[in-house]
């Protein structure tokens, strides 16, 4: 291991005044991006999410990268997974390799009358870039591709460091052939730093690097009381329709304090910071009046704490409603698993709960979807400090060692197979960034940041090696 470097001796002057030369040049860069509406669910047009890898491959050729490749496996089904793409600069003798991982797939945009403006018409307003893909995830894409620029530009034939980009085309559904691609291009990826921007800030302003994720499981609920339906005047009192059941069932889910009720999962009230309930109101946009859930500290019940969601229910729509009992009904969860926790013992757990509370008697199928695990990251790392330094250095403030409530379960992926490589997991976002909502924004202002922060981390770890 090398001694950090006299951060005295590092050109953050000459990288500052790159980034902020070249910062419309990057915005104009991302706007590009985010008019290529590149979704990869089957139901959208795979066409645009060639196009939107093409435009990533051609920024990072102009970035000053010769080898870079479009790379794409097959899915378990034999159709192809969504097209990644690959640079690579190798290191040079004694110099580490560092792996930039972003996504250029975005979610879709959903009720399009939800939105200000056009989602994929990229707009400046009030500060904030407006659209579809602007925060989540590529800026991500625009933070590595600046933040070598920079360096490029500034240090020159001294930038010895290795740098691998990866920016995979099928995040946003799920990562489907995520493992079977590292599997693959193992020896492509191999790094000794993996940067994954796909995370967010504590709030605009303070920066914050995310030490520690949860895990995730999801699957079906199926509640079943009759062979067909029946008129609900002629057969309605002495059996209860299967909406009604599921009704009941969920709502066993959660104690009467809103926390979690299934018995087996690993909860902890345990956070290194707290988060006022007044931002925690305003960043959620919690309505007056509601109560909030669960126990113990904000932070815990976020990061630490197992959380539950019922994400989407299968019944007739209202409008098209007859007055009749449903024969069955259907839900999906979704479970954040606290770190610790055991992804396959927890789909268990769950199974368990809704077999054994099946109300009235009623039939119950579960069906188990997705998992993923939790992540923690060893802080005292180098790599760590370094992130940190950097962090401090572009925002000028104190950065945050921030737990994040959501999942990224290809982490655990990256994690086993390069079990040596030290993973820093940093982002664009704030709170009001509405990432797979209508209204998605960046604050430009913390995106200059994260662009300079980046620059700062990978010039220090050239210097020092790790």
């Amino acid at each position: 291991m090398t001694s950090a470097p006299d951060n005295a001796s590092l050109p953050v002057d000459a990288l500052r005044g790159h980034v902020d030369a070249d910062f419309n040049t990057i915005l104009a860069d991302l706007k590009d991006l985010v008019a290529i509406p590149g979704i990869a669910w089957e139901a959208f047009d795979p066409e645009q999410l060639d196009r939107s890898a093409a435009a990533v491959a051609e920024l990072i050729r102009d970035a000053g990268i010769e080898d870079v490749r479009i790379l794409r496996v097959d899915k378990a089904d034999g159709t192809p997974g969504g097209p990644a793409v690959v640079a690579r600069k190798p290191a040079a003798e004694g110099k580490p390799t560092v792996l930039l991982y972003a996504h250029h797939d975005v979610q879709p945009p959903g009720d399009l009358d939800l939105w200000t403006f056009e989602p994929f018409n990229a707009v400046e307003h009030e500060g904030r870039l407006w659209g579809r893909g602007a925060a989540d995830d590529k800026a991500g894409i625009l933070a590595h591709v600046g933040a070598f620029r920079a360096l490029h530009k500034v240090l020159g034939e001294d930038l010895g460091l290795g740098i691998t980009l990866f920016i995979e085309g099928e995040e946003e559904a799920g990562s489907p052939t995520f493992r079977t691609f590292l599997e693959t291009h193992r020896e492509l990826l191999r790094a000794d730093v993996m940067v994954v921007a796909d995370s967010g800030n504590w709030k605009v302003g303070v920066p914050a690097l995310t030490t520690s994720l949860r895990g995730l499981v999801d699957g079906t609920i199926e509640v079943k009381v009759l062979e067909h339906a029946v008129h609900s005047g002629m057969f309605g009192g002495p059996v209860l329709d299967a909406p009604t059941l599921l009704a009941r069932l969920i709502a066993t889910l959660h104690d009467d304090d809103g926390a979690v009720a299934i018995e087996g999962l690993v909860a902890e009230d345990h956070a290194a910071v707290d988060m006022p309930e007044e931002q925690f109101r305003a960043d959620s946009s919690v309505l007056a009046g509601v109560q909030l859930a669960g126990t113990g500290s904000i932070a815990s019940r976020l990061w630490t704490k197992p959380a539950l969601s019922i994400i989407g229910i299968d019944v007739p729509a209202v409008s098209v409603a007859a007055n009749s009992m449903q024969p069955s009904a259907r839900a999906k969860f979704s479970l954040r698993l606290a770190p610790g926790s055991d992804p396959g013992e927890a789909m268990e757990a769950v199974r368990r709960h809704v077999e054994s509370h099946a109300p009235f008697g009623a039939q119950v199928v579960f069906t188990p979807g997705e998992t993923g695990s939790a992540f923690a990251t060893d802080t005292a790392s180098s790599a760590a400090r370094s992130a940190l330094w950097a962090l401090r250095e572009a925002w000028g403030v104190e950065p945050v060692e921030s737990g994040i409530g959501g999942s990224i379960p290809f982490i655990a992926d990256l994690t086993e197979l390069y079990p040596q490589a030290q993973i820093l997991i940093t982002g664009v976002e704030d709170p009001d960034s509405r990432a797979h909502s209508a209204n998605e924004s960046l604050h430009l202002g913390d995106f200059r940041n994260a662009v300079l922060a980046e620059a700062l981390l990978l010039a220090r770890i050239n210097a020092s090696g790790l």
